[in-house]
């Protein structure tokens, strides 16, 4: 990881859908960290929110392993160092 920098990690799923490798991302909260990725990377942006910018409901962000609280306004804080990490939700019978 990059000095004071929080990191932004997916599942191998995404793959299938948007190439992206964890990186070290500038940002103090979930949505900022996100916001500089989609500056990265714009195609994030549709697998992660629907046409009406709300995320989508099969996916869960954890911050060291945290839920995180917020799912409207992404406002979680994020510490330099901490990881972000994106899954799909997981159903089933």
């Amino acid at each position: 990881m990059l000095l004071g920098m929080p990191r932004l990690t997916f599942t191998q799923h995404l793959d299938r859908f948007v190439a992206w490798a964890p990186r070290d991302l500038p940002g103090a909260t979930v949505g900022s960290v996100l916001d500089a990725a989609f500056a990265d990377c714009p195609a994030l942006r549709g697998y992660l929110f629907d046409d009406q910018g709300r995320m989508r409901q099969h996916l869960m962000l954890f911050v060291d392993g945290e839920l995180i609280l917020d799912r409207d306004r992404l406002t979680d804080p994020v510490a330099p160092h901490q990881e972000i990490f994106v899954m799909q939700a997981l159903s089933g019978g």
